[in-house]
């Protein structure tokens, strides 16, 4: 039997792949909503509806009705993933593979079955996206030999232990770029001469001057208001200012991965130890990632080149490898 899509919706991006074509939507995981007392209205969803987060009214609420992988409000994202399908063109009684972070709570899973019946999709199979990203990163996963994968995303962080096609031991944290980005902007206004910012300009510092180089002087110029008189300032914010909160993060990952590893069989924590640790996820892009790994854990490590997209890389290779995919969904 052939697939002929693959979709993840994650905390940042909703991505499809589809096969014989490649990726062919990636917008982020975001829907526009204006509520009245006669019931609500969709004002835009995907890239749209990134544009009006902190720039509407009360009445209209921007949000990812998935929340850590839960599928949080039914009925929006049932409205939000429409929206994306029609984009595609996709077609009905086709069958869809849906990655989904590992961990999930059987009513968890169901929620995605039931959701995706709704768009006339015949065969609906669920894959976890650890172990599509092993595959995007060429690994062989059908083999004894143990890998361990940590994929640092929008919404949370997984670390599994994968062989024979299978997840041996996984974690999920609710650790992500998402939570990053709270805890930039808290970390802005706790500061000394502190300024609010919202959450798209806490996204922009990390992404363009978030460091975990200890003398990096990258900065950019922010506008908030000002923590003590709450009137409109603007401020340069240097690499060094949040550099603590990504130390925060990345620290308690790492301590996950060595408690992780402390906890499996000899044999297999032996694999891991002799094979490293694989990273991928938007996240493992950070700007010092590979310095701050080297200084702080012991083991062998890969940082893909592709992070972002390793996850939709491999779903893309079972796709088009039906043998694999049928060894893999068992």
């Amino acid at each position: 039997m052939h697939y002929n899509y693959a979709i993840e919706i994650g905390g940042s991006f909703t991505t499809i792949y589809a096969r014989n074509q490649g990726f062919v939507l990636k917008e982020p995981t975001l829907i526009a909503v204006e509520t009245n007392a006669e019931g609500y209205h969709v004002k835009a969803t995907g890239t749209e509806a990134k544009k009006l987060v902190w720039k509407t009214l009360d009445e209209v609420e921007v949000f990812n009705p998935i929340s850590n992988g839960v599928i949080e409000n039914f009925e929006y994202a049932q409205v939000l993933i429409s929206t994306f399908l029609k984009k595609i063109k996709y077609k009905k009684s086709s069958n869809i593979l849906v990655l989904v972070p590992c961990g999930l709570k059987n009513e968890e899973k169901e929620a995605y079955y039931t959701l995706f019946e709704k768009f006339g999709f015949n065969e609906i199979s669920l894959v976890p996206s650890v172990l599509c990203a092993l595959i995007g990163q060429g690994v062989n996963v059908l083999s004894p030999k143990a890998n361990m994968i940590v994929d640092i995303g929008g919404a949370t962080t997984d670390i599994a232990v994968v062989n024979l096609g299978s997840i041996l031991k996984g974690v999920t944290l609710g650790l992500g770029g998402k939570a990053m980005d709270i805890a930039v902007s808290n970390a802005l206004a706790m500061a000394k001469d502190g300024i609010m910012i919202g959450l798209p300009t806490a996204e922009r510092v990390k992404n363009e001057i978030g460091s975990l180089y200890a003398n990096d002087t990258l900065n950019m110029e922010v506008m908030g208001l000002d923590t003590a008189t709450n009137t409109p300032k603007t401020k340069i914010i240097f690499s060094k200012d949040v550099k603590h909160v990504f130390e925060a993060f990345l620290d308690e990952i790492i301590r996950t991965i060595n408690v992780t590893i402390n906890t499996l069989p000899p044999e297999i924590s032996a694999d891991i130890i002799k094979n490293g640790v694989i990273f991928t996820g938007g996240v493992s892009q950070l700007t010092g990632l590979d310095d701050y790994l080297k200084r702080n854990i012991s083991y062998p490590y890969t940082i893909s080149e592709d992070a972002e997209n390793a996850a939709m890389i491999g779903a893309g290779k079972l796709l088009s490898d039906e043998a694999l995919l049928a060894k893999v969904l068992g």
